[in-house]
């Protein structure tokens, strides 16, 4: 695990994954205000987002290519025990969701960026609404906020190329060996074709509260049930995935499985970049059930801020303090796009 990758391929390919990853981890930091003299705002962080990326008036900072798209979550009633949270009990809960690439360009061909996302909002009988943001990485590079810096700055485009540094991002990795679990995965990783048959990861790790107080840390992901298949090395469509998701969707419904996987002893809940042993137990939650898409821009998902910290009852934060920093940076980039209008010539 502890195997640094090497050669031109593989630097290519950490470095794609890196920077859709280490310019949000950034966003984190800088947002949390906790790097830097004098304390740098979340204003400040998206103003050097958005002069690094480009500007996009009326769309996310980050992951700003998406679609809309909507369902229901079918509970298995199997983590009611864990959890007093309604999203476990009730038989079904409509959902908003929201695919995405990374990144802050909202034209970019949808395979130009490794990491895919997918956002839901889930609202309850009970008032309460659960908001996650998951994506296909299942760990981050780093524990630290500086780590977080460190890598933005290795991913940092080099003016020459208008792509990172191969040396420095070795340099990045030296410094840091935390990142080696994270590297083995984005040495292996093979992106699929679809959006439908992605793995999506809660890369942090929350608290289930029962009934009796009781907490138990989790970490989850979402399981597809369309087969995998890999992307081709040759695609024209710059709308591929999109594109992917309305033909499957236009012949019957998506789903997945919420899996939970629970910690055990000696795992860190505030430790992104740590693995939990594949052997942990695991509790099936329930089906996500995705039935149809709504308009990229203008649909159900547009004027929803996907804050992981809007959690339920019986759901907490964990003491990651990414989970905060993320908070924060996503406050901000949904107060700056709900004031702006779209760019011209955006897609509708």
């Amino acid at each position: 695990m502890n195997t640094p990758l090497h050669g031109s391929a593989a630097a290519v390919r950490l470095a794609a994954i890196g920077l859709g990853l280490a310019t949000l981890a950034g966003a984190f930091a800088y947002a949390a205000g906790w790097l830097g003299t004098p304390k740098l705002t979340p204003q400040r962080i998206i103003d050097t987002f958005e002069a690094q990326a480009g500007q996009h008036p009326g769309y996310r900072k980050n992951h700003a290519k998406g679609l809309c798209v909507s369902g229901y979550f079918q509970s298995s009633g199997a983590a009611a025990q864990l959890s007093t949270a309604r999203v476990f009990s009730q038989p079904q809960v409509p959902v908003i969701g929201r695919f995405a690439i990374g990144g802050a360009n909202p034209f970019a061909p949808d395979t130009a960026v490794p990491v895919r996302s997918l956002a839901l909002d889930l609202r309850t009988d009970d008032g309460d609404t659960w908001r996650t943001g998951m994506n296909n990485p299942p760990l981050l590079a780093v524990n630290t906020v500086q780590g977080f810096y460190d890598q933005v700055l290795a991913n940092a485009p080099d003016p020459a190329t208008g792509k990172p540094d191969p040396a420095r991002q070795q340099a990045f990795f030296a410094a840091h060996p935390e990142s080696a679990a994270w590297r083995q995965w984005a040495g292996s990783y093979t992106p699929s074709d679809s959006f439908a048959s992605t793995r999506y990861h809660s890369i942090n790790a929350f608290r289930l509260i029962d009934r009796n107080g009781k907490a138990q840390a989790v970490r989850w992901q979402l399981l597809p049930e369309t087969p995998f298949a890999a992307l081709p090395g040759k695609v024209d469509d710059p709308l591929l995935l999109q594109h992917d998701l309305r033909e499957r969707l236009a012949q019957g419904p998506l789903r997945w499985t919420l899996r939970l996987s629970l910690a055990g002893p000696g795992d860190a809940e505030d430790d992104p970049a740590r693995p939990w042993p594949e052997e942990r137990p695991s509790i099936d939650a329930g089906t996500l059930v995705l039935e149809q898409v709504d308009a990229p821009e203008q649909g159900a998902c547009r004027d929803l801020n996907f804050d992981p910290l809007i959690l339920p009852r019986g759901i907490q934060a964990s003491s990651d303090p990414i989970l905060a920093a993320r908070s924060a940076a996503y406050s901000v980039s949904f107060n700056r796009r709900s004031q702006e209008s779209l760019s011209p010539g955006g897609r509708p």
